[in-house]
């Protein structure tokens, strides 16, 4: 395969398009994931060799059949960004009974699907990249996030103790921290429609970030990457 292969999951308007976008333009082939078709569709025909599949991360024997369709169709990825997210704002009494256990299921078990799935042959090539994008919810609990954030945590112990794992033998795994409103319309609509310009943050630029951290020099390679807006109290 003369092209590198970048797999991302979540691809939806804001930053996993953007990621997208970063690493086709750079000469990446990608593979783009995500539930809605007919966005991926669109997506596919703006970027130079890029793939898409719908797939709900839900449903891991759709993920299995995926990732042995990249295996088949496109090889083993040198970067996989792991964007998916589901999320639900509730507390503890408030929230469906099931709502833990599938947000866990996109967040944190559909990651260890993926790895499990590509890292033997990572491992054997000695290179690649692994980034998990995630926030604030990962490092503290919040009573209307008593279901998500808890995913959030075990996506980003994971991730850890497979940088521990996977980078002495090549592969630098790395979670992004975005503190930060993202920039898409949905967010201004719904939660910040007075806001500033500058009170957001550019999927752009989270995209700039991933790409840069996913090429850095094997002398010094970061985990934990946080990025905020200027502004953003912290």
């Amino acid at each position: 395969m003369s092209q590198k292969l970048c797999l991302i999951t979540g691809v939806g308007e804001g930053t996993g398009a953007s990621i997208a976008r970063r690493f086709a333009n750079s000469g990446y082939q990608v593979v783009m994931l995500a539930r809605n078709k007919q966005r991926l569709a669109r997506l596919e025909s703006e970027l130079p060799n890029a793939r898409s599949f719908a797939v709900d991360l839900e449903n891991l024997d759709q993920l299995v059949e995926f990732c042995s369709t990249v295996k088949t169709e496109f090889g083993i990825p040198y970067v996989i960004v792991h964007n998916a997210v589901r999320a639900t704002f509730e507390g503890f009494l408030d929230g469906k009974l099931d709502d833990l256990e599938r947000n866990f299921r996109v967040n944190t078990t559909s990651l260890f699907y993926l790895v499990r799935a590509f890292a033997p042959e990572m491992i054997k090539r000695g290179d690649g990249a692994i980034a998990v994008t995630g926030n604030t919810a990962a490092f503290r609990g919040v009573p209307n996030y008593a279901l998500f954030s808890p995913t959030k945590a075990a996506q980003r112990n994971f991730t850890e103790a497979l940088a521990r794992d996977l980078g002495p033998k090549g592969i630098h795994v790395s979670y992004f921290n975005i503190d930060a409103v993202i920039d898409v319309p949905w967010t201004r609509d719904r939660f910040h429609p007075d806001k500033p310009d500058d009170f957001f943050i550019k999927p752009t630029d989270i995209a700039e970030e991933v790409f840069r951290v996913a090429h850095q020099p094997r002398s010094a390679w970061s985990f934990d990457v946080e990025i905020r807006p200027f502004g953003e109290k912290w």
